[in-house]
């Protein structure tokens, strides 16, 4: 049974009758009264009296609202063009932004000339760049294709030589006396075989170049160059992509939301950093830019235009010494693009700030790099963050909770703009500190007011 509320009290009397009837009647009604008595809080309670809140009663659902045909047995679903991934009402709505949570940016390229030339021009970067899939199938790629082509080298040489023929097989050489290119060698099987030891230098001390052939001599050094340019290649895209950048930012950590509160009396938008392992960020640094469209006074509209933000921890400014997490300030003043901007505004505008945190990873003395980005859903205004960072006095040690990373307190915050509570401080600050007409008389036979000269013009502005 479904219950809808509406505004009218004339329904549910008449609805509660009918259900009461269908229920076996007046008898039927009887206990029902009494433990609606007994639980005056219960629904039933609630149906009998429309007077505490007017409610209306609608029949059950017919079975076929429920996938069920009259007789019981279910509906075949009929097949449709629609996916099944869309459900009406079930996918949250997508706002655009520059840069994903984890770091990597919403960009798409297209139409780009001679793209495939020019990423095979600098194929190291290339192979870097690749998935690990690709990587890995271009590692073994190389040395199998590398093993086969100097095979069918091998075996072209051999063969012109006539080191293949019946009598001159390597169990009727002693017989015939024949000095073959390669000892061990009756077909193209023991030609990849001669490959992979050459390219290599395994040398098992079967299969070894007679100075017979002078082509075999010349094949055998260019295999061994080749043998290890392209082991130190394909070394070197491994160990670069297993040090790169990227995947030491996986450990570095960004808060999920930021907020906006008050400090020292000023609004402040804040967002928390952190890093899991022990070996730190050397010269860490953070960076936030502002993304939001703008209008210049030729009505050029700029949809992506960047915007330094002015952060900093504490008193240490952007440097941080990043021993645990720490929460970085961006003081909404003058200055700030945010300046103008209240708790509605804040909700209703369309923007992206973008942060970004760089340092030396300490293990390997490369550079790092992690981003992420805050639209403006994810700032919460009047909430503060929780403090992460304890002092065990049994460990004798400071204590992480990274449980507690993302946890935010809500306080008081006004939610009006930095800019209208400035100017309420102001007319505050003037009312609070009213003049008397002796200071006003004192100032104008020339006596000097000490302490700030707002102040005094802040006094002198009050009337009398």
């Amino acid at each position: 049974m479904r219950f809808n509320f509406s505004s009218h009290s004339a329904a549910p009397t008449s609805t509660a009758t009918t259900t009461t009837q269908a229920n076996g009647g007046d008898k039927a009604a009887q206990p029902l009264k009494k433990a609606i008595e007994a639980d005056p809080d219960s629904l039933d309670s609630v149906i009998s009296n429309p007077h505490s809140y007017p409610i209306t009663i609608v029949p059950n659902r017919p079975t076929s609202f429920y996938g069920l045909s009259a007789n019981g047995k279910g509906f075949q679903r009929q097949p449709s063009c629609r996916s099944r991934n869309f459900r009406p009402g079930s996918m949250r709505r997508v706002r655009r932004r520059a840069v994903f949570k984890n770091g990597d940016c919403n960009v798409v390229q297209k139409h780009l000339q001679r793209r495939r030339v020019r990423f095979l021009q600098d194929m190291y970067t290339t192979m870097v760049d690749w998935q690990w899939r690709w990587t890995l199938l271009a590692f073994a790629l190389s040395f199998i294709l590398s093993w086969l082509f100097f095979a069918l080298i091998w075996w072209l040489i051999i063969y012109t030589h006539g080191d293949l023929e019946e009598l001159h097989l390597p169990d009727n050489q002693e017989e015939s006396g024949w000095a073959p290119c390669v000892s061990a060698i009756d077909g193209f099987t023991s030609c990849f075989l001669f490959s992979i030891e050459t390219q290599h230098t395994i040398g098992y001390g079967v299969r070894t170049t007679s100075p017979e052939c002078p082509e075999a001599i010349f094949m055998m050094c260019f295999q061994s160059i080749y043998g290890v340019m392209s082991s130190a290649f394909m070394a070197g895209i491994v160990f670069a992509k297993m040090t790169r950048a990227k995947q030491r930012a996986q450990t570095l950590l960004f808060s999920k939301h930021a907020v906006i509160c008050q400090r020292d009396g000023c609004l402040s938008l804040m967002f928390r950093v952190g890093d899991m392992r022990k070996s730190h960020i050397i010269g860490a640094g953070v960076r936030a830019q502002l993304i939001r469209t703008k209008s210049t006074k030729e009505g050029e509209v700029m949809t992506q235009y960047f915007t330094e933000l002015e952060i900093g921890t504490d008193d240490s400014g952007s440097d941080l010494f990043f021993i645990w997490p720490m929460v970085i300030e961006h003081k909404i003043d003058e200055n700030s693009p945010l300046y103008n901007l209240n708790a509605t505004d804040m909700l209703q505008d369309k923007f992206e700030i973008v942060v970004i945190l760089e340092g030396t990873v300490e293990s390997t003395g490369q550079s790092t790099q992690a981003r992420s980005s805050y639209i403006n859903t994810e700032i919460l205004w009047g909430h503060r963050f929780d403090p992460v960072v304890l002092y065990n006095k049994d460990l004798q040690a400071y204590e992480i909770d990274y449980g507690r990373f993302n946890e935010t307190t809500q306080v008081d915050t006004p939610l009006c703009s930095a800019r209208e509570l400035n100017e309420i401080y102001k007319i505050q600050e003037g009312f609070r500190t009213p003049a008397s007409p002796s200071s006003i008389h004192s100032s104008s036979s020339g006596y000097q007011f000490p302490g700030n000269p707002n102040r005094l013009r802040w006094q002198l502005s009050v009337p009398l």
